[in-house]
């Protein structure tokens, strides 16, 4: 199994993303949640029945989540046994810190990841069972990276 359990999108508008999802691929939706992180307010919304999700969020610009300029596929997530140590790794593999939400009280980073033109997440195990409550209620626990066994590009 693996750690990965999402793809994100950051759009301008959520509804529409949403309806055009449901439209062309029969997508169902958890209802959307409104936010707030440092400066920004913003919404964000997983796909309803479980794992790999899609996650839509609509933020200003200027935050992590900026759409001014179009829609696009933003990240992929994976669930980390330590948001810090994995950070750490992926620094070291030349994956440069893209944002980190650890200043702001939630244990996730974005790292540039300049093959696929887009960020990987690492979102700290820890937070799995709000997710769960919150997107998933009765999911089953996901896998996590296991950061302590993870070699690097030197192990």
């Amino acid at each position: 199994m693996t750690a990965f359990y999402h793809v994100c999108f950051v759009v301008p508008d959520l509804e529409r993303a949403m309806q055009d999802f449901r439209r062309s691929a029969g997508v169902e939706w958890s209802a959307p949640h409104s936010d707030r992180l440092g400066a920004w307010d913003y919404r964000i919304v997983f796909s309803a029945g479980g794992p790999p999700f899609i996650e839509l969020i609509e933020g200003p610009a200027g935050s992590p989540w900026d759409a001014s300029q179009g829609a696009r596929f933003d990240h992929i997530g994976f669930w980390s046994e330590d948001v810090r140590q994995g950070s750490r790794r992926l620094e070291h593999e030349g994956m440069p810190t893209d944002f980190t939400g650890c200043p702001y009280g939630r244990p996730f980073a974005y790292h540039q990841m300049d093959s696929i033109g887009a960020r990987i997440e690492l979102v700290d195990v820890g937070r799995q069972a709000a997710f769960l409550d919150r997107w998933h209620p009765g999911g089953d626990p996901m896998p996590a990276v296991a950061e302590d066994a993870r070699p690097t590009q030197e192990g």
